[in-house]
């Protein structure tokens, strides 16, 4: 007979001689395992154990002993008295000693676990789960959950052949791995658990669980919510995301990227990118769970695994981009971190990244015969790029006023405009088709960004660095970009949304019925003005006579009049804008630039329309009644002249505009009449307003280089010989110099237009005119300078430098030329 036999024999002779724990753990298993645990007998061995703690790892030890032999030999009943004999002693006995008790009750649930019986890994499973609810007065400083880990991780993923069993294993295997998360967050001692090795197999077992319940839902139960079974509680997704959730909200600082990570890695194991829709409900778990202060680090590691597939398929990035979306759109609601501009370059990157793709695609379509699989790639990479700027226009939106400033000036910073160093590399790289399509979709981007921008200052809301190559775009050849540039302007400029009371370019009969909103002008903006109005007026001016403008152009000029008309036009402002008008008005009749008569009579309607809108704007009777005569007249005799005409789909046109038929046309004279007395300065309208010529024409017009060029040479060979300049000195051209009649008339004519000008003139062009003066006074006195300063001669001699050697020639005192005030 082998040992436990002897034992089995002796005790079975002496029962009295066994030691009395041994005795108390026999009396609790009745004969009948079906009568289960003797409650009397429990109590027993229960008030025993409190009595004398120090026999607790005693006890464990036999019942884990006996439960190992009955789990062996079959007896599963036994088992399962055991173990709730273990729960019960667990729950009763707090004390020093339960330490060695508990490493027994592991081992008998790892006894439990490792066994092929379904039923008696669910026992072993709510054994400790119901040992993971105690809290326990002192850590411990050397259990380990190394093996529950592993196991209930793999009991998430079973495969048995039943569906209901499958489920029961994969809900306890859930519940376990709750249970060691309970245990383990909350001890330092044990924060192993959020080491990679662990977290790689607890958070995998999780997404598991909850992808199968989206696919079973998507596959054959669309009517059921994810998360939700018939019986509610035993559904392993709904427990699966409650553990998902409990988790990352225990997450500390320290831990974030070791809970992220295998969640992007889980979703490239299963390729999960496309479609995205779980990802992206992954990731409104993540952000909604964790503390806010911790959303940074998502972002964070999204943006880094977006640079990781930057090479990847065009629906895979531009479903990493949508998951960004989402969790940027969360997390600007709180506190985003020191992420911001992060987050704005990497997509900007990514975004002239799929640029250069496509275009690759485009150039390998065009020399290969695939035209269909290359349009399909082209299409994704729109895909991709649409992606990006809702990203980027979201979650700008959503960011303070102080903070989206200064977005808006990084993404400026980014758009290439001809002229500078950026537009320089861009062509280089990716060619003018390239730069004019990221150009389109930054200008989009900032669109959606300053949408809701509400500034109280135009000055800061429109810095020159921002205004500038703002405006340089909008100088370009191309109606989209000089649309996007005046869409951001009315998002920046309209601070009390009134555009959409104004519903495109129209006569409107009653300004007032509209109910517009505005404040008085403070006196920042009113500076603002004074600064960058006539920059304002110029591209307003060149924008007009574009021969590519369409309806939509026209409707944006005269939303950018009207809005700067509410929002920061004075006494000043409103008289120069009238003077804009009728240049406007005087560049449509005269026609020097060939423009086709789409283009001029759209200039009149947006006159028409503007002037209509102003005159009842600053209440005016006389000026309401001047341009509500000409609207009438334009009505009967030139319908196209007006907007609600011209901007039809076969609206006629004219052969030509006659400039004789002053009766439809608004007069400066009549205006400057209405608007003379108190308030407003009248007899600035009868100066005529002309843009200013800048370095911006230079920088971003049309012109090519070689046509600059040939320019230059044209100009230069059309000068006339210095030979043939000088005039020939006769008898009649003495005469005509000594003979001063008349020359006092043309001194005094002279003199009294330069003080008109002065007097009356507006101060930016006298600014200017006195400005390029004093540029061409300073370069000549350069030019004189560099040509006549030598170093003054002295008497011991000068220096020069001859063959490599130095050489001193004196100069004698009476050689020297002194200045008149230094000789007597």
């Amino acid at each position: 007979m082998d040992s436990e036999n002897n034992e089995s024999g002796v005790c079975g002779c002496c029962g009295p001689l066994r030691p009395r724990y041994k005795r108390l753990v026999d009396n609790i298993f009745p004969e009948d395992p079906k009568d289960g645990l003797s409650k009397s007998d429990m109590e027993k061995l229960t008030f025993y154990a409190v009595s004398a703690p120090e026999k607790l790892d005693r006890i464990g030890a036999y019942l884990a002993e006996r439960l190992s032999r009955d789990v062996v030999r079959h007896r599963y009943g036994n088992v399962v008295i055991a173990m709730e004999a273990l729960d019960q002693l667990l729950m009763a006995c707090h004390s020093q000693s339960i330490k060695p008790f508990v490493e027994s009750f592991l081992h008998m649930v790892a006894k439990l676990l490792e066994s092929r019986e379904p039923d008696l890994q669910v026992l072993g499973t709510n054994s400790f789960v119901k040992f993971a609810n105690i809290e326990e007065d002192t850590p411990s400083y050397h259990r380990r959950y190394d093996f529950f880990v592993s196991q209930f991780s793999a009991m998430c993923h079973s495969t048995h052949e039943e569906p209901e069993t499958r489920t029961r294993i994969r809900v306890a295997g859930i519940k376990g791995l709750q249970g060691v998360v309970r245990k383990t967050v909350n001890d330092e001692l044990q924060a192993i658990i959020w080491e990679p090795q662990h977290m790689d197999k607890l958070i995998p077992s999780m997404l598991f669980n909850m992808q199968d319940s989206e696919d079973l839902d998507r596959a054959g139960h669309p009517g059921t919510p994810s998360g939700v079974g018939q019986d509610g509680e035993e559904n392993p997704a709904a427990l699966a995301e409650s553990c998902f959730r409990e988790l990352l909200g225990r997450a500390a600082y320290g831990n974030m990227n070791n809970a992220v990570r295998p969640v992007l890695v889980h979703l490239d194991n299963h390729h999960l990118w496309d479609p995205n829709e779980f990802a992206v409900s992954c990731f409104r778990i993540i952000m909604y769970s964790i503390q806010a202060q911790h959303s940074h680090h998502v972002i964070q590691q999204v943006l880094n695994h977006l640079d990781t597939h930057n090479k990847n398929t065009p629906r895979v990035r531009a479903g990493i981009v949508q998951v960004l979306l989402e969790t940027v759109a969360i997390a600007a609601k709180g506190s985003v971190g020191p992420t911001v501009l992060e987050v704005f370059n990497t997509l900007l990157k990514h975004l002239r990244m799929s640029v250069d793709f496509e275009l690759g695609e485009s150039s390998r379509r065009n020399s290969s015969t695939s035209v269909s699989s290359g349009r399909g790639k082209e299409s994704e990479e729109r895909i991709v790029q649409n992606a990006i700027i809702q990203t980027i226009g979201f979650f700008g939106g959503n960011l303070p006023d102080y903070q989206r400033a200064e977005v808006m000036m990084f993404i400026m910073g980014k758009v290439p405009v001809y002229g500078t160093p950026c537009h320089t590399l861009d062509t280089v790289k990716i060619g003018h088709q390239g730069t004019k399509r990221i150009q389109t979709m930054l200008l989009s981007s900032l669109i959606m960004v300053t949408s809701g921008f509400k500034s109280k200052s135009m000055a800061a809301a429109l810095p020159p660095p921002f205004l500038d190559p703002l405006f340089s775009i909008s100088l370009m050849e191309d109606s989209e970009l000089r649309q996007l540039v005046l869409e951001i302007l009315h998002n920046i400029i309209d601070r009390h949304d009134n555009r959409a009371k104004l519903r495109g370019i129209r006569i409107i009969p009653n300004v007032a019925a509209l109910k517009i909103k505005r404040e008085k002008i403070s006196k920042q903006d009113v500076a603002f003005m004074k600064k960058h109005g006539q920059q304002l007026y110029r591209h307003i001016y060149l924008g007009c006579k574009e021969e590519d403008n369409v309806h939509k152009n026209f409707e944006l000029l005269f939303t950018t009049l009207a809005v700067l008309t509410i929002e920061l036009a004075n006494e000043e402002v409103v008289i120069d804008l009238i003077r804009l008008s009728i240049a406007l008005q005087d560049m449509a009749l005269a026609n020097e630039e060939n423009m086709p008569m789409f283009i001029r009579c759209g200039i009149m309607a947006l006159v028409a329309a503007y002037l209509n809108f102003l005159s009842q704007m600053i209440a005016n009777p006389p000026f309401c009644q001047h341009v509500s005569k000409v609207i009438e007249l334009r009505n009967m005799d030139a319908p196209y002249l007006l907007p609600e005409h011209i901007f039809r789909d076969k609206c006629p046109f004219p052969e030509s505009l006659d400039k004789e038929d002053r009766l439809l046309y608004f007069q400066t004279a009549d205006m400057a009449e209405c608007l003379a007395g108190p308030g407003y300065n009248a007899e600035r309208l009868s100066i005529p307003y002309v843009p200013q010529v800048t370095d911006e024409d230079r920088l971003t017009r049309r012109k090519s280089f070689v046509d600059t060029i040939s320019l230059q040479v044209d100009i230069i060979n059309s000068l006339p010989d210095k030979s043939q300049l000088a005039e020939e000195i006769t008898f009649e051209t003495l005469k005509k110099a000594i003979d001063t009649t008349g020359l006092e008339e043309q001194e005094r004519e002279k003199r009294r237009q330069v003080m008109e000008k002065f007097q009356k003139g507006p101060f930016e062009e006298i600014a200017a005119h006195c400005e390029s003066k004093a540029n061409m006074l300073h370069d000549r006195l350069a030019q004189i300078f560099e040509l006549t300063i030598r170093p003054p001669p002295s008497p011991s001699g000068v220096v020069s430098i001859s063959s490599g050697h130095t050489q001193h020639q004196s100069v004698p005192v009476y050689e020297m030329k002194f200045p008149d005030l230094c000789v007597y």
